[in-house]
């Protein structure tokens, strides 16, 4: 321990927080609930966002992308001697990890709901912090850590650890900047790709690269420590459900985890807050292999995505304990103290294409409504519908979180709530989800980081065609559901609503041309006798073979989104007249596969690629995607420039095929 502190006192009766989303929506409901004002900031494309308006006072920073609004740590601080706030909470992302920016915020004499700077400073370069901990002899993973970030240096290192390695940004987290590199040959670009994404992200490109364990599991420990000097851990949570090295669910306790491997982890966690005068919320970070030994990765110096699964199985208000540490007050309980009942699981839903390498989605969600509340249910969101998922920020929507009794208590009710969750008009993971937690390996709690990967046949089926149950089931929707036309000339005619499925002494039926996404069927038969809908419950009942089925419909203008195999689809009437042909019209073209912006053209106009070979990048949600040669041959065309922003199917290059 460094030299006693000098404890702050100082009361907060108004909070800026300065982030958006779901974590800013989440801390304002604790500070209004402990009577503190709250003042939002947003961007220029986030002014209706629901953070704005949840907020008691909400400041423009102008801009669009993180880089122009909510990094600029001098708007930010501009903000709070606007709105008269004494403190300021950075939620995850952006400026939570910021050391300069603690410092700044005590320099305003504004409270910085965080650890010192200098624990900041400590964690905050993954290669300092794995020196620390291998100084205070907490066990690595084989790794190369050191200042010198030239390509040899990398490869001598990776050659010395033995492929398959890990690149991983030193001011990394939540994904961005880490690749798998599997052998020599792909070093090179994955090394430039990595440093990229992590100075766009953190503003900071050095990496570090470890050896690549296998089937390990991530686990990691919420620690909380106060200006009095206390520490204690708050038990711990599975993280080891990723994808693109990013969570996707987590649960507390760890499945499995015995009491003597949690007491030695949780207390080489303190240690490690310790050593650095840790102050406030922090989660350190481990890898555990398969013979229950485990590893240090990393100190995350801020509230995580994941504190509700801990708040749940402690009954704990975790941003309530930041406030309160920061205003001078003891940890409420000690270690002996802290309790662990049940099990909480969460489900991140994000916007992103699971079925297409999880390419992150935007646009405008046309259907959004949450799962209904009650006990053990919680929905953390940060949208509304209508909004507009903007291609600058992190993918990620709202959480989903369910506590039970047991295990297998808590992973059927997250499963019901995920059922009952409708989004549409944005494409998301919300169906991948569900299929996560039905799955029979995790309610076997047979759980690693190579999860999704080996059970990606179930988990990430090919798409299939529609089949004529559901375009059957589409047309009696279609009829039932939407509103009709009503005839004024003749209103005592069977035919009086249009359309009318009404004939003599037959079932009633009509037809109908509908379209769901790029599919469409031309429908002659639909019969919707013994049919009905409920508008006040959003129920379409249908009886078809005898068997009684109920399905939700939501009915949004002239469309309807039909609940079908627990995903939301959407379906419009097809109007001929004015329908336009949206086919790919140049031979050989590759179209943007998501709304981003070019960070990087690899080739010009005539050159002779091989197949697969990178042609362009693309950047969206903090994350790269390399557009990559389906075929060798000629680039003849090039319709885009570094920077241009795009969007989702919009033509980049023109590449003849080699005859």
């Amino acid at each position: 321990m460094g030299k006693p502190r000098e404890i702050s006192t100082s009361p907060i009766t108004c909070l800026l927080v300065a982030n958006r989303g779901e974590i800013a929506c989440r801390i304002m409901r604790t500070a209004k609930a402990m009577g503190i004002r709250t003042v939002a900031v947003y961007s220029d494309i986030d002014r209706h966002a629901r953070h704005v308006l949840e907020a008691d006072m909400a400041i423009n920073l102008g801009g669009a992308k993180p880089a122009d609004s909510y990094l600029r740590s001098d708007l930010v601080l501009a903000a709070a001697r606007q709105s008269g706030a004494q403190a300021i909470h950075p939620g995850y992302g952006f400026l939570s990890e910021n050391a300069e920016f603690a410092r700044a915020c005590a320099v305003e004499g504004l409270i910085f709901i965080g650890p010192p700077a200098s624990a900041i400073d400590a964690m905050g370069s993954k290669s300092a912090a794995k020196a620390l901990m291998e100084t205070a002899g907490v066990p690595l993973v084989p790794g190369y850590h050191g200042a010198d970030q030239d390509l040899a240096t990398f490869r001598t290192a990776a050659e010395r650890i033995g492929y398959p390695v890990l690149l991983k940004a030193v001011a990394g987290g939540g994904g961005k900047g880490m690749k798998v590199v599997e052998g020599e040959t792909d070093l090179a670009e994955a090394l430039e790709s990595a440093q990229r994404e992590a100075k766009s992200a953190f503003g900071d490109s050095r990496m570090l690269v470890e050896r690549y364990l296998g089937k390990p599991r991530h686990i990691e420990i919420q620690v909380f420590a106060d200006q009095q000097g206390n520490c204690i851990h708050l038990n711990e949570r599975d993280c080891s459900i990723q994808r693109r090295h990013q969570k996707v669910i987590e649960e507390a306790p760890a499945p499995g985890l015995s009491a003597t491997l949690r007491q030695a982890m949780g207390e080489a966690a303190v240690q490690a807050a310790k050593a650095i005068d840790y102050v406030g919320a922090g989660t350190v970070e481990f890898l555990l292999d398969e013979q229950e030994r485990f590893y240090f990765m990393e100190m995350n110096t801020r509230l995580q995505v994941e504190h509700p699964v801990t708040e749940a199985i402690t009954g704990q208000d975790l941003v309530a304990w930041q406030l309160r540490i920061a205003q001078g007050l003891p940890l409420p309980m000690q270690q002996h103290e802290v309790p662990l009942q049940g099990h909480a699981i969460e489900a991140r839903l994000y916007a992103e294409d699971p079925l297409n390498d999880f390419l992150p989605a935007s646009g405008t969600l046309e259907l959004y409504r949450e799962s209904q509340p009650g006990v053990g249910r919680r929905l953390d969101g940060g949208i509304c519908e209508g909004d507009e998922v903007s291609p600058f920020y992190d993918p990620m929507l709202a959480k989903v979180i369910a506590w039970g009794e047991t295990r297998e208590a808590a992973r059927l009710k997250l499963l019901a709530m995920l059922r009952e969750t409708a989004i549409a008009g944005v494409q998301t993971n919300l169906t991948f989800l569900g299929r996560i937690i039905d799955h029979p390996a995790f309610a076997n709690a047979e759980l690693d980081t190579g999860f999704i990967p080996r059970h990606a046949e179930q988990l990430l089926p090919e798409k299939t065609e529609l089949s004529g149950d559901f375009w059957q089931l589409a047309g009696a929707a279609w009829l039932l559901c939407l509103p009709q036309i009503k005839r004024t000339d003749d209103p005592q005619s069977p035919w009086s609503t249009l359309p009318s499925g009404w004939r003599s002494g037959l079932p009633t039926t009509s037809r109908l041309h509908l379209q769901c996404g790029n599919d469409e069927r031309q429908l002659n038969n639909v019969n919707i006798s013994g049919s009905s809908f409920d508008p006040a419950s959003g129920q379409l009942t249908v009886i078809h073979d005898g068997v009684l089925q109920r399905h939700a419909v939501v009915v949004r203008g002239q469309a309807l989104f039909l609940q079908w195999q627990n995903e939301w689809l959407k379906i419009e009437q097809v109007d001929p007249i004015s329908r336009v042909d949206q086919a790919q019209q140049h031979a050989g073209g590759l179209q943007a596969p998501m709304n981003g912006s070019i960070v990087r053209l690899l080739v010009t106009t005539g050159d002779q690629v091989e197949a697969g070979a990178a042609l362009l990048v693309v950047e969206a949600m903090k994350m790269e995607h390399s557009i990559r040669a389906p075929h060798a041959g000629t680039v003849t065309a090039i319709f885009c420039s570094e920077g241009e922003l795009v969007n989702e199917g919009a033509l980049l290059v023109e590449l003849e095929a080699t005859p």
